[in-house]
């Protein structure tokens, strides 16, 4: 990460957050709880916390337990995880799995807007059309091999869609 082994960086949270599964949770914590945790390890001041919680609008469920948040407000407690440290880089795992459509808009607004800050986002999903309209850059991974890094709109034309192109590059040769 930005030309070094993750394990050689000096503040990692404020380098790279990543939300890589969101049933990764302690059930029987709270949301503010299972932040405060996250913050004392990542060496981020408490204030952030609520913070995090106001944007990611898990303000009202703060002290509830997690085990009885939903698997969309699960995704946005692992976000506001993710941002503790006020990263550069944000890596998320199927972001958008489990929220409503509400929650879908707010995401991709969020995340473009987060990029729109200069920073990135990487973002692991099988979901091409929704990608497709908050991605600037595709990069297709197929059974471990690289099979395209390029702009979306050098991808994309009218007459094709990201599944489209996808499918195309990923198809398996008859055998």
């Amino acid at each position: 990460m930005f030309g070094r082994p993750f394990a050689e960086l000096k503040r990692p949270a404020s380098g790279v957050g990543a939300v890589p599964e969101a049933s990764d949770l302690h059930p029987g914590r709270t949301g503010r709880d299972h932040l405060r945790v996250l913050a004392c390890v990542a060496g981020v001041r408490p204030r952030r916390v609520q913070e995090m919680l106001t944007v990611v609008d898990l303000a009202a469920a703060t002290d509830r337990r997690i085990a009885s948040y939903s698997l969309g407000m699960r995704q946005r407690l692992g976000l506001a995880a993710a941002l503790l440290g006020d990263p550069e880089l944000l890596i998320l795992d199927e972001p958008a799995n489990g929220l409503d459509p509400e929650g879908v808009r707010w995401l991709r607004d969020f995340l473009r807007a987060f990029a729109a800050g200069g920073r990135s986002v990487l973002v692991s999903t099988h979901h091409r059309s929704e990608v497709a309209l908050t991605v600037d850059d595709v990069v297709i991974v197929d059974r471990g091999r690289l099979v395209v890094d390029a702009p979306l709109s050098e991808l994309v034309t009218e007459s094709s869609s990201l599944e489209d192109v996808f499918l195309e590059l990923t198809e398996a040769p008859a055998r």
